[in-house]
C-alpha cells in the first residue's frame, strides 16, 4: 500500500491511500503502526505532511563511493552517522526555506529513506528487513557552509534547519518493496537532472545499515533512517550549484514517487 498523511478541504488531518491511478482514498484508523480500514472516499490533499511523523532522523554520510569521490574523501570502512532535527521534516509540495543565516550555500541530496516498524536492537543482517514499515522518498537539504565551518565540526546543525528533511509523497510498505536494492534515484532542478544513482550502488545497503545502527542501540518505531545520496551534490559542481528562492527540486525513487517541493526565501 502507498500511504500519504495529508491535510484535506475540510480541514482534517487523515490518512490516505494513494491508489494505481493517483487517487486518494480515506483511510480510517492507524495504518502505520495499529488497525486500520480502507474506505471508498475519494479525498482531496491540500496540504501534504510527511507520510510518517518520524521519531528521529538517522542520516547516512558518503554510502555511494562516487559522491564521496566528488567530496574528495575515500569510501568509509564503517557507515558514517548523523542526525538531523525531526523539526526539519516537511512533507510533499511544502516550501523549502533557505535561512536567513546561509547566503548562497544551501544544497540538494535526493536519498532513498526507510522506516522502522518496530523496535529494533542487535539485529541481524539476515532479519533486518523484518524490521522495515516501508520506503520513501527523502530530502537531505544541506547548508555546506555550516555543515563544514559553523558547526563545529559536525554535520546535523548545517543540515537541521527547519524545513531541511522533505520526506514522501507516500510511504510504500515492505510488502511493495521487498528488496530495497536496484532503485533508480533521481534528484532533478527546475527540470535538470542533477543526481542519477540507484541503490545497488550503496556502499553499505538497507539491511547492513539496520544491522550497523542497531548495536546496542534501540531503533523505536517512526525511526527513519536516509540511506545517502549519489553523486552529482551541486557544492561539488564547477561552479557550485546552490538553491535559490522560486527553484523546485524533484527527488523520484523509483516504486515510490516524485517528491516535490518549492524553494522559498525566509521571511522572517
Amino acid at each position: 500500500m502507498k500511504i500519504a498523511r495529508i491535510h484535506t478541504k475540510c480541514d482534517a488531518i487523515i490518512w490516505a491511500a494513494q491508489q494505481d491511478d493517483g487517487a486518494l482514498v480515506r483511510v480510517d484508523g492507524d495504518p502505520l503502526f495499529g488497525s486500520y480500514t480502507l474506505t471508498r472516499e475519494i479525498v482531496e490533499p491540500s496540504r501534504w505532511f510527511p507520510p510518517v511523523e518520524p521519531r528521529v532522523i538517522m542520516c547516512i554520510g558518503y554510502n555511494y563511493a562516487a559522491h564521496a569521490a566528488e567530496g574528495a574523501s575515500a569510501p568509509p570502512a564503517y557507515p558514517v552517522l548523523f542526525m538531523k532535527n525531526p523539526c526539519a521534516a516537511i512533507g510533499h509540495r511544502e516550501p523549502i526555506v533557505l535561512p536567513k543565516v546561509c547566503t548562497n550555500e544551501v544544497d540538494y541530496e535526493g536519498e532513498l529513506v526507510v522506516v522502522i516498524k518496530k523496535h529494533a536492537r542487535d539485529v541481524p543482517r539476515e532479519t533486518a528487513l523484518e524490521y522495515v514499515l516501508g520506503y520513501t522518498a527523502g530530502h537531505d537539504v544541506s547548508a555546506r557552509v555550516w555543515q563544514q565551518v559553523k558547526g563545529g565540526s559536525q554535520w546535523c546543525r548545517g543540515k537541521s534547519f527547519d524545513t531541511f528533511a522533505p520526506l514522501g509523497p507516500v510511504l510504500v510498505t515492505a510488502d511493495e518493496i521487498p528488496d530495497p536494492s536496484g532503485l533508480s534515484v533521481k534528484t532533478t532542478v527546475n527540470g535538470k537532472l542533477m543526481q542519477d544513482g540507484n541503490t545497488n550502488n550503496l556502499i553499505f545497503d538497507v539491511p547492513a545499515l539496520i544491522s550497523f545502527l542497531s548495536q546496542d542501540t534501540t531503533l523505536l518505531p517512526g525511526t527513519i533512517i536516509m540511506t545517502g545520496t549519489p553523486a552529482g551534490v551541486g557544492w561539488a559542481r564547477e561552479p557550485k550549484v546552490t538553491l535559490k528562492p522560486n527553484d523546485t527540486v524533484d527527488v523520484t525513487v523509483e516504486k515510490i514517487g516524485c517528491l516535490t517541493n518549492p524553494v522559498v526565501a525566509s521571511q522572517e
